[in-house]
């Protein structure tokens, strides 16, 4: 089941989002040294509060048991376009579909907002997501290296 986040699930939340993106980093061999701004290390309880608070970014948890295994957020932009931010699911709960229920569950969301485009920005170097979100409908738009990150971000965007 896909709910809204409260305030009070934000640990859990983190917890989620640490874990998930902390394989993505192993995989691709981020570390804090190397890559301190990758999400796995650079999320904290004080930057989901912001966000929820501060930003007002509508944030959505997948739920199993009343457990969190899987979370997004969305960023709303002035010029009726969304950014999907931290979309993740636990490894134990990957391949049975939740992502892709997330995914729809956010472009639902962002089309009930008046979104007209949803924007992300991935690891270009992580193939394999890159086509799952190809798949999905999006987009690939270019790439830009950032010295702080030892990957290129990857930019993808999908008609609402």
């Amino acid at each position: 089941m896909i709910r809204r986040i409260s305030e009070k699930e934000l640990a859990e939340c983190v917890d989620v989002i640490r874990v998930s993106f902390g394989t993505v980093a192993e995989e691709f061999g981020f570390t804090e040294e190397n890559a301190p701004r990758f999400t796995a290390f650079a999320t904290t309880f004080e930057r989901l509060r912001w966000h929820l608070l501060g930003e007002h970014r509508p944030m959505y948890g997948f739920y199993v048991d009343e457990k969190i295994v899987g979370y997004y957020s969305l960023l709303l932009q002035e010029n009726g376009e969304c950014e999907l931010n931290n979309l993740s699911v636990l490894p134990a709960y990957r391949h049975q579909g939740i992502g892709q229920e997330l995914l729809e569950d956010a472009c639902k969301v962002t089309g009930e907002l008046g979104c007209t485009k949803m924007n992300i920005g991935i690891v270009e170097e992580n193939k394999q997501l890159r086509k799952w979100y190809e798949d999905l409908g999006f987009v690939h738009l270019g790439t830009k290296k950032f010295d702080f990150f030892p990957f290129t971000c990857g930019y993808m965007e999908k008609e609402l």
